[in-house]
């Protein structure tokens, strides 16, 4: 929020454009309340979107918590707010907002990404070069959070990076600049994905014409997932409209990988105690036999604790041949 006051506050009230703005916040937030602090520094006139909305020129729209923010009809455009699939696990989504003013607008959009973790934004940024727009980051080191700007860098060719504090100037020179001429046609594939995000389609037909199956898992529905085939920035997408880029498949990946070993490590513990408390109250002729599968249980289950609290899960693969010379067992 500091770096999107501190940029509204340089755009001049009689901006010819619309201001359309997607934060990452909690589901349960006060849209309004951001409203009204934007408003506080800027001359913009300051808006929670709604569905139906018209846009208008020297207006800053800000997507509702928990809502995707998308745009329509460049003839009369209006906003959409939609509570469709998260995007990189995010709703709302920056990618969403950035493909759907690609569509509408084509050459006539600037994306702008600031600050922030992760790498929603990545794609869209990519979507609106496509279409003839523009690409605008903050500049890595001027950024409190850099992984978003830089993420963007290494992907998309962007058109400027620069700190925040000449991002005003560096935009109200685009929004004054020439159209390309001729502008470039919206790729077909980007218009199908809108579609998808409106819930206008959204069937495992409609994701085919997209990519290709691939053998992995949504993370958020468990559905099957196609690797897009457009496009630089690798993405995959299920047929009720989860997307992600590869980086954040990863990260989900490893997220998995953690919770399975941890569901491991408390059965593998039950399973101790469980054959502690029969050693000692029934004694057989399997005793010893029952001592030695608990010492070595218990080696198990030290090991996957040092691993799991070590944080040694993003080195799984790394450590996977070493790990099963070490320990070999059913």
């Amino acid at each position: 929020m500091p770096a999107l006051v501190q940029l509204v506050a340089q755009l001049p009230a009689s901006l010819p454009a619309a201001v359309l703005v997607v934060q990452h916040f909690s589901p349960d937030a006060d849209g309004q309340h951001l409203v009204n602090r934007l408003a506080r520094h800027t001359e913009l006139r300051c808006r929670l979107a709604s569905s139906s909305q018209p846009i208008e020129a020297g207006t800053v729209y800000l997507a509702p918590p928990d809502r995707h923010l998308l745009v329509k009809d460049r003839q009369a455009p209006y906003v959409l707010v939609t509570k469709g699939p998260r995007e990189n696990n995010y709703r709302p989504a920056i990618d969403a907002l950035f493909r759907s003013a690609a569509v509408t607008y084509g050459p006539a959009v600037a994306g702008v990404v600031l600050t922030g973790m992760l790498h929603d934004g990545t794609a869209g940024l990519e979507f609106i070069k496509r279409c003839g727009g523009r690409a605008v980051v903050q500049d890595p080191r001027d950024a409190e959070f850099a992984s978003m700007p830089e993420t963007a860098l290494r992907n998309v060719a962007v058109d400027y990076a620069v700190p925040l504090s000449q991002m005003g100037t560096v935009l109200e020179e685009i929004i004054q600049g020439a159209a390309p001429d001729p502008a470039p046609s919206i790729p077909e594939d980007l218009k199908h994905e809108a579609a998808i995000a409106e819930r206008v389609v959204g069937t495992t037909d409609d994701v085919a014409k997209l990519g290709h199956l691939v053998p992995l898992t949504c993370p958020d529905c468990g559905g099957n997932l196609w690797e897009m085939e457009h496009g630089q920035v690798l993405r995959y997408r299920c047929h009720t409209g989860h997307a992600f880029t590869g980086d954040v498949l990863l990260r989900e990946s490893q997220h998995s990988l953690e919770e399975t070993l941890w569901v491991a490590l408390r059965m593998m513990e039950e399973r101790r105690n469980l054959l502690s408390t029969i050693s000692t109250r029934e004694p057989s002729p399997y005793a010893g036999q029952q001592t030695e599968r608990l010492e070595e249980l218990k080696k198990h289950v030290n090991r996957l604790r040092e691993f799991l609290l070590n944080g040694s899960v993003t080195n799984a693969n790394a450590n996977a041949d070493s790990a099963q010379q070490d320990d070999d067992y059913d």
